[in-house]
């Protein structure tokens, strides 16, 4: 098992981080710094550790609360790596910002030279992943970046504008988490960064929000619509937890659809499960996810990864509903009933053993 410390980890690419950690099976130290950083604790943490990530940092306040603030953190994780280490691979998250100055981009550079130094001191690789606009499940709307903003919005009813366009450099905060973690090598971010204007952007994340508002999945052929589809979703779940069927009845019995896709893979799957029982109890990091019981009375109880509060939906076969299992939500489903439970799933990728998707949480 892999002996991981972080920092930052409460923030929105620490989500992100951790979910990767997650599925890894990593024994994972989450690293406070800045006022609450406590020496000891660190030194014990870091000292007998295999990988120490870096993601805190301070990007909003004046010139001086960002100098001083990136400052400092790598500071105090410098302090503790040269005091001795196992970790052979320090990652730390840069910013593109580093090439171009600026207060934070000077700010974030000087850390990276901070904590370059020592990780060669203690003869443990430095990777400083300079990373450029992150978007991703859960990020915060009007702060982030435009992406969590435009998610927020629509999926509200709402109609974003666009008052300046330019072009953007996009990077899913789960590919930004495997570079830092490990999983992809450092040399792959350039081939996923993805190159869109800010109209661009809005055009699709507008065209998923309508084909989504009437069940639809929308086009999610392409890498990126993808993972801009989960990144919506996000925003959506606690909204509209469950999509309304349509049930058509005759003399002969009963119809109803589950799944309109408009583009990509897709896989159909089909279980029974007796009463009392719960099936599920994981959570996914890129997988879209539809359950739709078709006989029988079930809860599917769905909670944020690393958080607390649990949406709880009752489901039965006589009023068919869609739940979608949003990414990075332990979720599960429960026969409540007296009869076996009659369950249709769908999946937006053909599933494959050696990469399951499929990391195991308890709801």
């Amino acid at each position: 098992m892999t002996r991981t410390v972080l920092t930052g980890g409460g923030g929105f690419l620490g989500l992100h981080v951790r979910a990767a950690l997650r599925e890894r099976g990593d024994e994972v130290t989450t690293l406070a710094v800045g006022h609450a950083f406590d020496a000891d604790a660190a030194r014990r943490a870091v000292e007998n550790s295999d990988l120490v990530i870096h993601l805190a940092g301070v990007n909003r306040g004046t010139d001086g609360e960002v100098r001083d603030g990136n400052a400092l953190f790598a500071e105090q994780l410098a302090s503790v790596l040269e005091q001795g280490t196992t970790a052979r691979r320090v990652a730390y998250a840069g910013s593109v910002q580093s090439d171009v100055g600026g207060i934070y981009g000077q700010a974030k550079a000087d850390a990276a030279t901070r904590l370059t130094g020592a990780a060669n001191r203690v003869g443990a690789e430095f990777h400083d992943l300079r990373l450029p606009n992150l978007f991703g499940e859960h990020g915060r709307p009007f702060y982030n970046a435009v992406t969590a903003t435009f998610c927020h919005l629509l999926a509200r009813g709402e109609r974003p504008r666009v008052d300046v366009d330019r072009g953007l450099r996009l990077l899913h905060a789960q590919d930004a988490a495997d570079l830092l973690v490990g999983t992809f090598p450092s040399s792959d971010l350039e081939t996923l960064v993805q190159e869109l204007s800010v109209v661009e952007l809005l055009e699709r994340l507008t065209a998923m929000a309508a084909t989504y508002s009437t069940g639809d999945i929308p086009d999610v052929a392409q890498k990126v619509d993808r993972d801009l589809f989960n990144t919506y979703r996000s925003y959506v779940t606690e909204l509209r937890p469950a999509v309304p069927l349509v049930r058509h009845s005759d003399a002969r019995g009963s119809f109803f659809e589950i799944a309109r896709t408009h583009g990509g893979p897709g896989q159909s799957s089909f279980s029974t499960t007796k009463p009392g029982i719960v099936r599920g109890e994981h959570f996914h990091r890129r997988k879209i996810e539809r359950f739709t019981v078709l006989s029988g009375r079930a809860v599917i109880s769905l909670r944020r990864l690393f958080g607390t509060e649990v949406v709880h939906v009752e489901v039965d076969g006589e009023h068919p509903l869609a739940v979608d299992m949003p990414t990075l939500w332990a979720h599960n489903i429960q026969n409540v009933g007296d009869e076996l439970l009659y369950t249709s799933f769908w999946t937006d990728d053909i599933f494959d053993p050696t990469r399951p998707d499929t990391i195991a949480e308890v709801v």
